[in-house]
């Protein structure tokens, strides 16, 4: 009889899933070998498992960093490689309900290597989109960085509450962009809104949702005869909600 099956042990058929997601313990572990070497269906079981496993895996992978990978492939010639266990004719059969506990265990480690794709698919998601906010502002930088190379670029700068103000405008190009520099942070569920003055109504230009920053305003300049700035719940108003907190005229 193999030690793996003595009376008063855990019933290798019942850990084939546990040895698929490697979550034996080393005796544990040594044991169920020798009874897979001896029993074809258990061999069946992981070799499912271990698929399934990896169908999974694959469905929620993402690329690992070129660094990482480097490392890995660079250590593969020092890994020896373990033999295959041959399986052999089965022994034994068990009962309906031994054969159906791996399969319990089994949902239990899918549900956990689906939970650990997710957050890598999570984390892989919210790169791209910190990569997209960065594409973003450095679009933003250039944009007005481009406006004052314009031969008519002329600026203007105002200071309130510790910060400034300045805003960037070429009437040739009929565009304007702003920087901010140490203003207060709009707080939680406000940002900052930039308006243009036409003759006294404000027409929206843009959002700014932090006390530092660089905007290129949105929409043409028009007959605007500055621009203003007011703080607004987060996602802008139609209308300033309050008077104006900068204003910085173009002349």
């Amino acid at each position: 009889m193999n030690t793996a099956d003595r009376p008063g042990r855990t019933d290798p058929h019942a850990l084939t899933g546990a040895y698929a997601v490697h979550a034996l313990d080393p005796a544990e572990n040594d044991a169920f070998e020798q009874h897979l070497a001896h029993c074809p269906s258990c061999a069946q079981e992981v070799a499912e498992f271990a698929a399934t496993l990896a169908r999974l895996g694959a469905a929620e992978s993402v690329p690992p960093p070129p660094e990482l990978k480097r490392r890995v492939l660079a250590a593969l010639p020092a890994v020896r490689q373990e033999a295959p266990a041959v399986p052999r004719p089965a022994v034994r059969r068990v009962g309906r309900l031994a054969r159906n506990a791996p399969k319990f265990a089994l949902a239990a480690c899918l549900a956990l290597a689906a939970g650990a794709g997710a957050v890598a698919v999570q984390e892989h998601r919210e790169a791209d989109r910190a990569r997209d906010r960065v594409a973003a502002l450095q679009q933003q930088r250039d944009a007005v960085a481009a406006l004052l190379t314009a031969p008519d670029a002329r600026t203007a700068t105002v200071s309130a509450d510790g910060g400034t103000g300045t805003v960037v405008w070429s009437a040739d190009r009929g565009r304007a962009g702003f920087l901010a520099a140490g203003l207060p942070a709009p707080g939680p569920g406000r940002t900052y809104q930039l308006w243009f003055d036409d003759a006294g109504t404000m027409r929206p230009a843009g959002l700014l949702p932090a006390g530092d920053g660089t905007l290129l305003l949105t929409g043409p300049l028009n007959a605007a005869t500055g621009i203003g700035v007011t703080l607004e719940p987060a996602g802008g108003s139609a209308h300033p909600s309050g008077q104006p907190l900068l204003l910085l005229p173009f002349s």
